[in-house]
């Protein structure tokens, strides 16, 4: 009980937990924020809380998810029809962001939707043979900027509310 004392119940705790929300793969950045202020956070300390969260994995999915992958294939082939479910959900993505390659996975983590986020973005830079020097400053651009417009939202709804 005493862990979850501290991740709520004092400000550098609250951040740490902020962090660790934002690095959950879907709810991410975008439910980091609110989570954070409602922790009792400043939207700005959730925000930076939440970027700094989102960014750490996708460097190592980048670099790790298809070896990952073939590992899962042949040791735990009971999930091999979710590695499909994720390799489509990638190549899907990735159609979207070839034309514009690093400014288009940018953008496509930058979209605050179901759908699209920092983790997705890795996944199509891996599968896209993106070089992880250029896929970072992209996905972490996004992240960035999805983490400003989320941040505004939570702000209008914060003040509308109250």
């Amino acid at each position: 009980m005493e862990l979850l004392d501290w991740l709520t119940e004092n400000q550098g705790g609250e951040f740490v937990f902020t962090m660790l929300v934002a690095m959950i793969p879907v709810i991410e950045l975008r439910g980091a924020i609110p989570f954070g202020v409602a922790l009792g956070l400043n939207p700005w300390t959730a925000l930076v809380a939440s970027i700094i969260g989102n960014i750490i994995p996708l460097p190592f999915i980048v670099v790790y998810i298809r070896r990952i992958f073939q590992w899962m294939r042949r040791r735990l082939p009971k999930l091999n029809s979710l590695v499909d479910k994720m390799e489509k959900k990638a190549h899907l993505k990735g159609n979207k962001v070839t034309r514009y390659k690093y400014l288009g996975l940018t953008i496509f983590v930058a979209i605050p939707l179901p759908g699209t986020g920092g983790w997705t973005g890795a996944l199509v830079a891996a599968f896209l043979d993106m070089p992880l020097r250029k896929a970072v400053p992209a996905l972490v651009s996004g992240v960035v900027i999805a983490g400003f417009v989320v941040t505004f939202l939570t702000y209008v709804v914060q003040v509308t509310i109250l």
